[in-house]
C-alpha cells in the first residue's frame, strides 16, 4: 500500500511524496496503524529499516489533527535519545516531515548554551526531541513542564542502556503522570532490553520484530584482512589513496585513536576530519555538516558517535579498530548501503583482535569473508603500499574460479 493510501493529513502526505516516500518499509507498514489507534509499541528494527519514520508520520500527523492552529498549548511528544548527532538527525526527520503542518518541532541537546534554547521552549512547541542530560536540567529548572506529554518515544534504548541511562528513562516515565502512549524502538534484543522494555510499555502493547536472518544489509560487502596493529596505518593510506572519491568512515575505539589516525593521514598528504566526545557540540556540528555535504570526504569516529551519523551516500566504511561490542559492527557496518545503494566495508584484524573477530562472527551468525593478503604482498604494502582493490579484485578473481571448478566437478 502507497502513503497516498493512508489515512494521515495531506499536508503530511505531500511532504513524503517530496522526500521520496512512495510506499512504507517492513517496520513502518507494521508499526504506523498501530501508533494511529493509540497503542503501545514495542518496536525491535535495525538502524536503516526507516524506524525514524515509523513513528514521526503518526505522532505528528495525531498533534496536527488535534490542533486548529499553529499555537501551542504544552509539549504533546517526548523523542528520548541517546546522542546529540543522533537527536539532531532525527530532528531533521520530524521537521522535514511536519512541514506547512500546525506542528512546531524542538531539538534540545547539551554542549551549547542554554538561554537560546530555553527561549525557543518558551514560545511553544509540540514535539521535543531530547537527550537525558539537558532535559533534565531545564525539567529542574522549570523550563520544561510534561504536564500536557501525551507521547514517550524512546528511540535506540539498547544505546540508551549501554550509555547508563536506564535511570533517566525510568524517571521521566514516572514523571508522566497523565495517560499517555510509549513507543519504545530498539535495534539489538537481549534480556536486559527486554526487561525494559516490558516495565516501559503497557502489558497489551503491540510487539514488532523486523530482524531479517542476515543481520548486515545485503546492499553491504564487508570483508576482513588480518593486518598487525602497527601496520593498520599504511592499508588505510592505500585503500584511501585507490578510492579518491566517494564518503569514507573510518571506525577506530577511542577518542586518543581518533586523532592519532587523523594526525597519520595528514602526514601523508590526506585531509580528513574526525568526530568523537571530546569535541564540543558546535565543532560536531561543524565537522558532520563539512562531511555531509561533501566539503570532506573523510570521517574519522568513534562508536559514541556511529549511531548518529546517517549521511546516504557513504560508500564505504573501514573498521581500523574492530568494536568491543558485537552490535557496534552491525552498526558500523550499516553507515553504508543505505535505502538502495551499495556500499563496502573492511574490517583491519590483529593478532589481539582474533577474539572480538569470533564474537562478531557469533552474533551475525556467519564468518566475515577474509581478503587474504600473502607474505609478500603484505611487505610491499607496508612499504610501498600496494592496491587494496588490486587485492579485492584477486580475491574475486579466485572465488569466480573456485565457482567454475565446482560447477564442473558437479558435471563430472
Amino acid at each position: 500500500m502507497k502513503f497516498d493510501r493512508y489515512y494521515i493529513s495531506a499536508e503530511i502526505k505531500k511532504n513524503l511524496a517530496r522526500l521520496g516516500f512512495k510506499r512504507p518499509t517492513d517496520i513502518q507498514f507494521k508499526a504506523i496503524p498501530s501508533i494511529l489507534e493509540g497503542e503501545d509499541v514495542l518496536a525491535i528494527a535495525q538502524t536503516g529499516t526507516g524506524k525514524t519514520a515509523a513513528f514521526a508520520i503518526p505522532v505528528i500527523d495525531k498533534i496536527h489533527r488535534y490542533k486548529s492552529s499553529k499555537r501551542s498549548y504544552g509539549i504533546k511528544c517526548i523523542v528520548m535519545v541517546p546522542t546529540r548527532e543522533l537527536a539532531l538527525q532525527i530532528g531533521d526527520v520530524f521537521k522535514s516531515i511536519s512541514a506547512h503542518t500546525r506542528v512546531k518541532v524542538f531539538t534540545l541537546y547539551g554542549g551549547v548554551e542554554q538561554e537560546r534554547q530555553i527561549a525557543r521552549l518558551q514560545d511553544g512547541i509540540d514535539i521535543l526531541i531530547s537527550t537525558p542530560g539537558r532535559m533534565f536540567d531545564l525539567i529542574n529548572q522549570q523550563e520544561i513542564r510534561l504536564d500536557s506529554v501525551s507521547t514517550l518515544v524512546l528511540d535506540e534504548a539498547d544505546h540508551m542502556l549501554d550509555l547508563g541511562f536506564i535511570e533517566d528513562i525510568k524517571y521521566i516515565k514516572k514523571m508522566l503522570r497523565g495517560k499517555h502512549q510509549t513507543l519504545f524502538f530498539s535495534a539489538t534484543i537481549n534480556d536486559e532490553i527486554k526487561k525494559l522494555a516490558y516495565s516501559q510499555v503497557r502489558s497489551a502493547a503491540i510487539r514488532i520484530q523486523v530482524s531479517p536472518k542476515d543481520r548486515i544489509s545485503k546492499n553491504v560487502s564487508h570483508f576482513v584482512m588480518f593486518v598487525e596493529m602497527d601496520d593498520k596505518r599504511f592499508f588505510l593510506q592505500r585503500f584511501l589513496q585507490d578510492h579518491p572519491e566517494g564518503k569514507v568512515i573510518v571506525f577506530v575505539r577511542t577518542r586518543v585513536r581518533a586523532e592519532r589516525v587523523l594526525r597519520a593521514l595528514k602526514r601523508v598528504g590526506i585531509e580528513a576530519v574526525s568526530i568523537h566526545g571530546d569535541k564540543d557540540q558546535t565543532e560536531r556540528s561543524r565537522v558532520m555538516q563539512s562531511f555531509r555535504e561533501g566539503e570532506q570526504r573523510i570521517l574519522i569516529a568513534t562508536d559514541v558517535s556511529a549511531r548518529g551519523i546517517d549521511v546516504p551516500d557513504i560508500e564505504y566504511v573501514i573498521n581500523y579498530d574492530l568494536p568491543e561490542k558485537v552490535e557496534n559492527y552491525v552498526h558500523r557496518v550499516g553507515r553504508t548501503g543505505r535505502g538502495v545503494n551499495k556500499g563496502e566495508a573492511v574490517s583491519f584484524c590483529s593478532s589481539e583482535e582474533k577474539p572480538l573477530l569470533e564474537a562478531i562472527h557469533s552474533f551475525i551468525a556467519k564468518p566475515i569473508e577474509v581478503l587474504n593478503v600473502d607474505k609478500k604482498t603484505y611487505v610491499d604494502t607496508t612499504s610501498t603500499p600496494q592496491s587494496l582493490d588490486a587485492l579485492v579484485a584477486e580475491h574475486e578473481a579466485w572465488l569466480s574460479g573456485a565457482g567454475k571448478k565446482s560447477k564442473k566437478s558437479k558435471k563430472k
